[in-house]
């Protein structure tokens, strides 16, 4: 394989794994400098990379001419940024169907084409599967000692672990899990988070060749900033863009239109990742509301839009308690997948809720609140309580498990009353 040195090994590999048993090829989508490539190497013995620019972006040129002449190599074998020639897409699928050969190429895309032409879904030939950043635990900053399916089963094991403090909670949301981050002094680490937004205009324009108007996408990345982990209307984000302005000359009002667009494109280039609601397939006379919640695919992003520094949290923990949250969904996201689930959050008219419901293929839910201080815990668990006790009355329904995520927290265990407390930092798969 074309492993690379230092690799270190993701909890999608074996994911990967699976879907190239099942699959003529696998596509690994997911935002760029997650570690899709190194990942992909992984599971390839060649390779074509259509970023290279050696020879004036030869391999590029190459799959413009004719895709064959990309595909043509050892199997597995690896076609990097494949959406930068769409065409590509159809090439695999037509490889794929003329054998029934499994797990012949793996795809790799931070950004979804928009589909033009005659480009086939893939559906059968080709598996699809979305990469984030890294996890604490695949950081090495969760122990691990508790997972997911531990809350499911009701077999977790009471533990202690070392409590972070705040400082290093804030490290974690600042550094984000980008795997080139990692060990780098928090002074650095910053700098990618911010240089990755001020390109994203460029990125627009490459994915799509539209143009947009770099101070309202820059005006709109802040306003998603500011409602990280809150369910916030297109309507708000507009009047957030036009009170504060980028440059308070710029008197333009921002268009409904203009939002959806540059939010379809931010859902195209990974750059964000809503958290749907849950909805109780039971009848109940409780109105669940439906808005999702707005999430950055990182909350080091979230963190850079708002020019958060680790100062401004330490004194702010208002807004890092929602910077935090936003990294214990990623992390929920990055577990649940390994067992396909899906994480939603509920809130009700009647302002029940609960900031993340993991839900799997089997049915079976369970109920999260995310909390920072450990004196938060009892609230919040009396209210999952309450939460619970309204589902049943009304649906009939029971989650699995109740679970408050604490950040700083120095054992996992479960509470006299049946809810679980789980530190971030000791949570996995």
């Amino acid at each position: 394989m074309l492993t690379p040195d230092g690799y270190k090994n993701r909890l999608i590999d074996d994911r990967i794994s699976r879907l190239m048993n099942i699959y003529g090829a696998v596509c690994v989508e997911g935002p760029k400098w997650c570690g899709k490539t190194w990942t992909s190497q992984n599971h390839c013995v060649s390779a074509s990379f259509l970023g290279d620019p050696q020879g004036n972006f030869m391999n590029k040129q190459l799959a413009e001419l004719d895709p064959n002449l990309v595909l043509a190599g050892e199997l597995p074998r690896l076609i990097d940024e494949w959406q930068e020639v769409p065409s590509i897409w159809d090439a695999v699928k037509f490889k794929v169907d003329q054998s029934t050969q499994k797990g012949q190429f793996v795809l790799t895309g931070s950004s979804t084409p928009v589909m033009k032409g005659e480009l086939h879904g893939g559906s059968g030939r080709i598996g699809r599967i979305t990469m984030r950043t890294m996890s604490l635990y695949e950081t090495g900053n969760s122990t691990g000692v508790v997972s997911l399916m531990d809350l499911f089963d009701h077999s977790v094991v009471p533990a202690s672990i070392p409590q972070p403090e705040l400082d290093e909670l804030i490290g974690y949301v600042i550094r984000g899990g980008w795997p080139g981050n990692q060990g780098v002094p928090i002074e650095d680490a910053m700098q990618i988070p911010g240089d990755y937004l001020r390109n994203i205009p460029d990125d627009m324009e490459r994915s799509d060749g539209k143009k947009r108007d770099a101070r309202k996408v820059a005006a709109l990345l802040r306003a998603l900033g500011r409602s990280e982990s809150n369910m916030t209307s297109r309507r708000t984000l507009q009047n957030d863009m036009e009170e504060y302005p980028e440059d308070r000359e710029d008197t333009d009002s921002v268009s409904d239109n203009t939002i959806v667009d540059y939010l379809d494109c931010f859902l195209r280039l990974f750059l964000i990742e809503d958290q749907p609601a849950y909805e109780n397939k039971l009848r109940s006379s409780i109105k669940a509301l439906k808005k999702p919640k707005r999430h950055f695919t990182d909350p080091s992003l979230a963190a850079a839009a708002i020019g958060a520094t680790p100062d401004m949290l330490r004194n702010d923990t208002n807004t890092f308690g929602y910077l935090f949250e936003g990294l214990c969904v990623r992390d929920l996201r990055i577990y649940a997948d390994c067992h396909d689930g899906k994480v939603y959050h509920y809130h009700d008219e009647r302002d029940n809720e609960a900031d993340a419901i993991v839900e799997l293929s089997d049915g079976r839910w369970g109920m999260f609140e995310i909390k920072v201080g450990f004196n938060q815990v009892e609230g919040a668990a009396q209210s999952l309580i309450n939460l619970q006790t309204k589902m049943l009355e009304e649906t009939g329904s029971k989650p699995e498990f109740l679970c408050v995520i604490c950040g700083m927290c120095n054992a996992a265990y479960q509470r006299p009353d049946g809810v679980y407390v789980v530190p971030i930092t000791a949570l996995t798969m």
